[in-house]
């Protein structure tokens, strides 16, 4: 069969059948190339930035880009390309910083509403429903507008808008788990519940936690966007790529590369997540072939 495990394969740990299976994805691995050099880009922005991204030249006001500025200058006279390279650590920031404070509200919560059940699961369940019944990034714009703009502030209101979906993965995860065998014979030896869904479940849900997290960064890079966009992320002058397409709409027709950098990088880093999430997703399944 076409896609078939290998013998070879068949007797190793399942985290190394994961990596095998991600590794047979070229997607997969091309979308983890670009995730890393965003990162590396991120983490080592002060030293790899050819200029200062906040500093103004008036006499460098949206210059076409050049070997001296690769990717011009703003209206402001601001090297476009230092800002996209600090506007990285930025989106990135945001990303992992929102998906954390979602999987720790979400994850506990679909676990106890997973594991122990009625009339804990139903109120858990109904106040998930509740949110999700509102669009993510409206109710992200009203908390962010109410805690007031800051990235700070745009990163929590991107994790709480983003918990519900972590409560109902883990929560399917979890109710999946709990029918196993080894989670009915930690019970009948007398293990407090605690202890069965920390070691037993827990652990077992993780997959499709990890999974999720890697596509809610995605979303959630487009979310700091939106708001730095709006005025209610990252607060200038210093960079972030939603607030340099905020302020390249007034020059689409002049300097149309204040647009189209920035625009290609969150296009870029965004379906690079998701291309690892998809990867992840078929080599962290147990069905996959």
């Amino acid at each position: 069969m076409a896609g078939a495990i290998p013998k070879a394969h068949a007797a190793q740990s399942p985290t190394k059948l994961a990596v095998w299976r991600f590794c047979r994805r070229p997607a997969a691995l091309i979308g983890l190339f670009i995730v890393t050099v965003f990162i590396l880009v991120a983490l080592l922005a002060p030293w790899i930035s050819p200029y200062d991204p906040i500093k103004t030249s008036w006499t460098m006001i949206r210059k076409a880009p050049s070997w001296t500025n690769w990717m011009g200058t703003d209206e402001n006279g601001r090297d476009v390309i230092s800002r996209v390279i600090w506007g990285a650590r930025a989106s990135m920031m945001a990303g992992v910083v929102s998906v954390g404070i979602a999987a720790g509200i979400g994850v506990p919560a679909g676990l106890i509403a997973g594991f122990v059940g009625g009339r804990t699961d139903m109120l858990l369940s109904r106040l998930v429903d509740a949110m999700l019944a509102v669009p993510n990034l409206i109710l992200a714009i009203a908390l962010a507008a109410f805690l007031g703009p800051s990235l700070q502030n745009a990163m929590i209101a991107i994790g709480i808008t983003a918990a519900p979906v972590f409560m109902r993965v883990s929560r399917g995860a979890t109710m999946d788990a709990a029918t196993n065998d080894y989670v009915e014979a930690a019970r009948a030896l007398g293990n407090p519940a605690w202890r069965v869904a920390i070691r037993h479940i827990l652990p077992n849900i993780v997959p499709p936690v990890l999974v999720q997290a890697t596509l809610a960064i995605a979303g959630a890079i487009i979310a700091e966007a939106a708001l730095s966009f709006l005025g209610l992320g990252q607060q200038p002058p210093a960079p972030s790529w939603g607030s340099m397409l905020n302020s390249a709409q007034r020059f689409l027709t002049q300097a149309p590369w204040l647009a189209i950098f920035p625009g290609a990088a969150i296009f870029l880093c965004v379906l690079s997540f998701n291309l690892v999430g998809d990867g992840l997703r078929d080599a962290l399944d147990p069905r996959g072939k």
